[in-house]
């Protein structure tokens, strides 16, 4: 297992270091010989990562990166209405090979700007499958791993449907039903009683998974469908594990389960893995939190990295869906004499944080009283008088504690939030992707690889439930008079089908003369989706509906 240590020592980069300590090679290594299908595809994504990102984190350990020995391209990141994505249709063009808008997940845009981006008004909000969806319906494993909770964004985006990103109780239970294999991360709290259905996802993931809460546990699992929750929200920084949440397991701990679990598939696998938390850190400008928690992403990557050799028949994309605060080496400080200064000088202020700018302040007592300790934490220490007056006078000190920290280290931002870089692409394996492509290729490469037609797949799962079965002579409604469980009934003569949004089931009740109610509940392949306009509903459950 590959791992990275926060305890670097004395970092004694000197002028006269040898570049051949740092040097990488020019081009990806060569894949392992192809063997014959299935391929499995591992996709690992960075959110909100950037390029300067892996070259402050390439400085900061002395050692190259795990990706570094597979870079192969770039990727345009930009949006049906914008040249700065949202992490939503990013993952959305990332899993379905569709642009879309802020917000939307796997579902198709209201709203083009964009040049080249093509869709119709009356394809709006239509959902589109991805290729998770599509390797499922091949028989392969699935499953989703990240730092967040697992109904964010990404995640979101290779497992399920919504017109909000922010609709974490549709999206969990989508993912609930959506039968996966492998669903590690946090979320814990989108499962259970406090959900606005009223519905307790728990017991449906402890009926049909191994279901875990501790690092512990997983490491110890054994079942081949194991469901890891370990935050009611998204896990700690990596940096802060240890000291803050020791009982939750590492991305690349993770990511390893995963891939061993999926893997007993004779079928072939698709794993989906994000380092959740770099964006979440970007957008606070903390140098900190960015850095080591792209270098615990980097550990995930050499876990896959390091079965897709042994292997010899695994694609592994390793990309960013949209760079984030525009991190810069070098600021204001630095306008002259930037070509003569150390190393040291940008790295060696870094070096000395023990915590990320949100495990520092979790320390920080109401009172303040200990403010000067928890600003050591992330590496101001020995205060200066004018640092020690602006951490006193402070309103805000999420924001001072970047601002100083980042000045001592000589580190810019420009924003805090996304920005519309090109991003790095690494690739690995069979039909891998190179050159300067666009986020929508990476979604077509994933689903040629694994043998998947995205396009036929989303008519296989996505019939317009009412005017299809309208047209096999059922009177057909949508009952949304309880608007967290909209449901599809469907009648004719004495039976009726009641199908409820986000699940996988249909029960059908046939009405004798006498009055008796006979009733079958069926369990499907699918999930059905309604986008508060069309209730959408798979090939299978068309065909079983007669």
């Amino acid at each position: 297992m590959r791992k990275w240590s926060k305890q670097f020592g004395a970092f004694a980069v000197a002028s006269t270091l040898a570049v051949t300590a740092f040097s990488t090679p020019s081009q990806a290594e060569t894949p392992a010989p192809q063997k014959e299908e299935p391929t499995n595809v591992i996709m690992l994504i960075m959110d909100g990562s950037s390029d300067n990102v892996s070259t402050l984190a390439r400085w900061y350990t002395g050692q190259p990166n795990n990706v570094d020995e597979i870079l192969t391209g770039a990727v345009r990141t930009y949006s049906a209405e914008s040249a700065i994505s949202d992490s939503a249709p990013a993952a959305t063009a990332l899993a379905t090979g569709h642009k879309s808008n802020s917000g939307y997940v796997g579902v198709l845009p209201s709203n083009i700007t964009m040049p080249g981006v093509e869709g119709s008004e009356e394809d709006a909000f239509k959902p589109v499958a991805n290729v998770l969806e599509g390797a499922q319906l091949k028989g392969m494993a699935t499953g989703i791993v990240s730092t967040s909770e697992i109904q964010h964004a990404t995640p979101a985006g290779f497992s399920a449907h919504a017109t909000s990103r922010s609709n974490y109780d549709d999206i969990a239970e989508q993912q609930v039903y959506r039968n996966m294999d492998v669903v590690l991360g946090g979320g814990l709290a989108s499962l259970q009683q406090t959900r606005k259905d009223g519905e307790n996802l728990l017991p449906v993931v402890e009926k049909n998974y191994d279901f875990v809460q501790t690092r512990e546990a997983l490491l110890a699992a054994d079942g081949d469908k194991i469901w890891g929750a370990f935050a009611p929200s998204a896990l700690a920084y990596d940096f802060d594990r240890e000291k803050t949440n020791p009982e939750q397991p590492t991305l690349a701990e993770m990511t390893s389960k995963a891939i061993d679990t999926l893997n007993e598939d004779k079928d072939g696998f698709f794993l989906m893995v994000e380092g959740s938390k770099i964006d979440w850190a970007a957008h606070a400008n903390d140098p900190i939190g960015m850095v080591t928690d792209f270098l615990s992403f980097d550990a995930a990557v050499g876990e896959a990295l390091d079965f897709a050799k042994e292997d010899g028949n695994t694609l592994v994309i390793a990309v960013t869906d949209h760079a984030n605060s525009g991190i810069t080496i070098g600021n204001t400080n630095t306008n002259s004499g930037y070509d003569k200064m150390d190393i040291t000088e940008y790295i060696n202020p870094l070096k000395e944080a023990t915590m990320t700018l949100e495990g520092a302040l979790s320390q920080l007592k109401e009172d303040r009283s200990n403010l000067e300790e928890v600003a050591a934490l992330y590496g101001l220490k020995d205060l200066t008088a004018a640092e020690r007056t602006a951490l006193q006078n402070s309103k805000n000190l999420n924001q001072t504690f970047v601002q100083l920290l980042s000045t001592r280290a000589n580190i810019g931002f420009t924003t805090g939030g996304h920005t519309g870089d090109d991003v790095f692409l690494y690739s690995y394996g069979p039909n891998r992707p190179t050159g300067l492509i666009d986020n929508t290729d990476l979604a077509k490469v994933m689903a040629e690889t694994m043998n998947v037609d995205l396009a036929q797949t989303t008519d296989i799962l996505f019939n317009d439930g009412v005017a299809t079965l309208q047209a096999k002579g059922f009177d057909v409604t949508v009952d949304t008079s309880d608007k967290a469980n909209p449901t599809l009934v469907a009648k004719k003569a004495n039976v009726v089908y009641t199908l409820h949004e986000n699940k996988n089931t249909v029960q059908k009740d046939r009405i004798s003369k006498n009055g008796r109610v006979l009733s079958l509940t069926k369990k499907f392949n699918s999930v059905h989706f309604y986008n508060d306009q069309h209730f959408y509903i798979s090939d299978e459950v068309v065909n079983f509906i007669n």
